[in-house]
């Protein structure tokens, strides 16, 4: 197993990792919309999402994967009424690759914020 971390998204808020890598898949923890400072880029849910999932493209990156290689993707809303907004931002970065993916409504999400996505992808060229 191979521990991911990468000064380009932003620190954990708990004793985790990015992600990990094991036998040529990368899982990644979940991303919530921070910036690199720590800060919730904006109420706006759709510049939540876009925020979340351009963190991810930085932990793939840094753990020789891409948005291309997601096999599954897991979506967190804190409020079902947004799913149409999060899907139009989440097929903007998957518009002709499909994973495979699960999007629930949870009761809270960390620093209440509105979107949190965690991925499986592989790794390239493995």
């Amino acid at each position: 197993m191979k521990v991911i971390n990468t000064n380009k998204a932003p620190e954990a808020l708990g004793p985790y990792s990015h992600a990990t890598v094991v036998n040529g898949l990368v899982y990644t923890s979940g991303q919530i919309p921070l910036n690199l400072d720590g800060d919730i880029v904006s109420e706006d849910v759709q510049e939540q999402t876009k925020q979340v999932l351009e963190n991810l493209k930085e932990v793939l990156d840094a753990a020789g994967s891409d948005l291309q290689h997601v096999v599954k993707a897991l979506i967190f809303l804190s409020d079902m009424e947004n799913f149409q907004k999060v899907n139009e931002v989440y097929g903007s970065y998957f518009d002709t690759h499909k994973p495979a993916r699960s999007a629930v409504e949870v009761a809270r999400l960390p620093k209440d914020v509105k979107v949190e996505i965690e991925l499986i992808a592989e790794v390239k060229n493995v």
